[in-house]
């Protein structure tokens, strides 16, 4: 028996059968998408390829995407569908705090859910990621769970976890970045160039931060193989790619990786909320590293900062 359950909002964007194998509560988040003054709702919980795809070529016919964060009612009523079901403990994860003030709400909605139901407990991550690096942490909070670990040794396991999962996010501009505020007007400016791909990395706060630009996608692809060589992935073995409509491309750094490192990642397909801010186009990787996120970009920037 489970000593306590897991649970995260759409930004971790695990599929609904894994969310569903994996027995993970979840919560999700909408987004609208805007052309001609016309607008679409939308919820963050597709089940189909076909539907991620239908998302990114909206985007890619002139519909921008709009996304709001979680709200404390929309946490409340989670947090007290789970009291009521006789949940105990619970590790919820969240989007990282450097891109949005969400585990603030998160833990205030737990401690007013914990005031009605006193022995409901909330441990709140902070994951300092999204998308799959957040889905990653998840994970690991879930084969903790199966293990037999305690609510509280998963707490702190994962909350040393997160900052050994590595990022190398690569738009195809950075337009839908900079129009979200999650990059710098100066920053952005690397995307208006010819066939220039930023390389975005989380920091170890949490934060985007463009570290970098290549000229087309096969450098970006090999800067991340030089990424991944520097800061090799542990024992486990867990790389992931993930994508927003760029099935090729995806493939193709996938191929990369596995020629270097002999390990075959998994690509996933990057759901509406957290594709709005990065685009259609992008490629991207995560992977559990044996190093700090500090540790590799002390080594490949030290220099430059």
């Amino acid at each position: 028996m489970a000593l306590f359950e897991v649970s995260s909002d759409s930004t971790c964007d695990l599929k609904k059968d894994y969310v569903k194998k994996r027995k993970i509560w979840f919560v999700p988040l909408t987004f609208t998408l805007e052309k001609d003054g016309a607008m679409e709702e939308g919820v963050d919980e597709f089940s189909k390829n076909e539907e991620y795809v239908a998302f990114y070529q909206k985007v890619r016919a002139g519909y921008f995407p709009r996304t709001a964060k979680l709200n404390y009612e929309a946490h409340i009523a989670h947090f007290t569908k789970m009291a009521e079901a006789g949940v105990k403990e619970v590790v919820h994860f969240t989007i990282s705090s450097g891109l949005a003030n969400t585990i603030t709400i998160t833990e205030q909605a737990a401690a007013d859910v914990k005031a009605k139901y006193p022995d409901f407990t909330v441990y709140a991550v902070d994951p300092l990621t999204a998308t799959v690096g957040q889905g990653l942490l998840v994970r690991l909070a879930a084969d903790c769970r199966d293990k037999g670990m305690t609510a509280k040794e998963t707490f702190a396991f994962v909350l040393n976890a997160r900052q050994y999962i590595q990022h190398c996010v690569i738009p195809d501009d950075l337009f839908y970045l900079k129009k979200g505020g999650r990059v710098s007007v100066v920053s952005a400016a690397f995307g208006t160039m010819l066939n220039i791909k930023p390389m975005i990395v989380f920091d170890k706060e949490g934060k985007l931060s463009v570290v970098e630009k290549n000229k087309g996608m096969k450098k970006a692809f090999a800067r991340v193989v030089e990424h991944m060589d520097k800061a090799p992935m542990d024992e486990n073995g867990i790389a992931i790619v993930v994508h927003t409509d760029n099935e090729k491309g995806a493939n193709e750094l996938a191929s990369l990786i596995e020629s270097k490192t002999g390990i075959k990642p998994e690509i996933t397909i990057m759901g509406p909320v957290i594709g709005s801010h990065v685009g259609p186009g992008s490629v991207s990787c995560s992977w559990l590293s044996v190093k700090t996120r500090e540790q590799l970009h002390s080594e490949l920037y030290a220099q430059k900062s």
